[in-house]
């Protein structure tokens, strides 16, 4: 699609107020995943479909303008976004389901070659969510903008705690280090699977993204303070959600972000 070709469509997300949370994140070392401060990844999003009568957490997503949320191509069907949620399994108050009004995959996603890349989709939502202390902006980083291998970032969701693992109720985050493009595809890493409009991070056998993170973000903090979402997450190892030396992978962002 060709919003995704055109400069000045993604320039309106850049808006000023992103990414900085009232509830500031709580950053730590810890090794493995843990329980995220209540509300403080305010443009996390939960994608939800219903079934027999109830919905249910099928991916993540970025909130990205007052109407759009970010996702991957792969996570697209039909479903409401939830915004301004920490624990799933209670009622909060402040936080929002909403339909999508239309929904826009990247023209060159093949969900039959999913290594190709392009796991990238824009959900317009059928109205402007009302921003608040639990509902914030993810800034997007600058275009074509490549991060430094040991880069600390997060990866946000309420996907599997570990591999066939329960699914979480309360929001999870996890430190990943970025691994460079030049180790990622080594053969002993991800090899040809990787591409260079991708990100990998994780792969310490610890620590990743799982099953139902799929769409959600990376955040990653800027030298001014604001958390920046460099990735989307894409795809994982087929042997198991935090596999050595097979690090989670993430769309690249700023890959997109700009004339194509």
């Amino acid at each position: 699609n060709s919003c995704f070709k055109n400069a000045s469509y993604f320039a309106c997300f850049l808006a000023l107020g992103c990414g900085v949370p009232a509830y500031p994140p709580a950053v730590s070392r810890v090794v493995g995943g843990e329980n995220a401060r209540p509300f403080s990844w305010p443009w996390q999003a939960s994608l939800q479909y219903s079934s027999s009568g109830s919905w249910h957490h099928t991916c993540g997503g970025t909130l990205i303008a007052s109407n759009w949320v970010l996702t991957a191509a792969h996570c697209i069907r039909t479903y409401r976004v939830y915004l301004g949620k920490y624990n799933l399994g209670v009622k909060e108050e402040g936080s929002v389901a909403i339909s999508p009004q239309k929904i826009i995959v990247h023209e060159k996603w093949n969900p039959n070659r999913i290594a190709n890349g392009y796991d990238i989709a824009l959900i317009k939502l059928a109205e402007h969510v009302t921003l608040s202390k639990q509902i914030e902006l993810a800034c997007l980083p600058p275009a074509q903008s490549i991060l430094a291998g040991n880069t600390d970032c997060y990866v946000t969701g309420w996907g599997r705690l570990q591999t066939n693992g329960a699914l979480p109720d309360i929001l999870q985050q996890g430190l990943l280090l970025v691994v460079d493009y030049q180790t990622c595809s080594k053969s002993t890493w991800w090899g040809s699977s990787v591409k260079t409009n991708m990100v990998c991070a994780g792969g310490d056998g610890i620590t990743s993204s799982c099953n139902g993170d799929s769409g959600g973000p990376l955040n990653c903090q800027a030298a001014d303070g604001r958390w920046e979402v460099h990735g989307i997450v894409s795809f994982g190892s087929s042997l198991g959600c935090n596999y050595y030396r097979k690090p989670s992978v993430f769309t690249r962002v700023s890959d997109f972000n700009t004339s194509h």
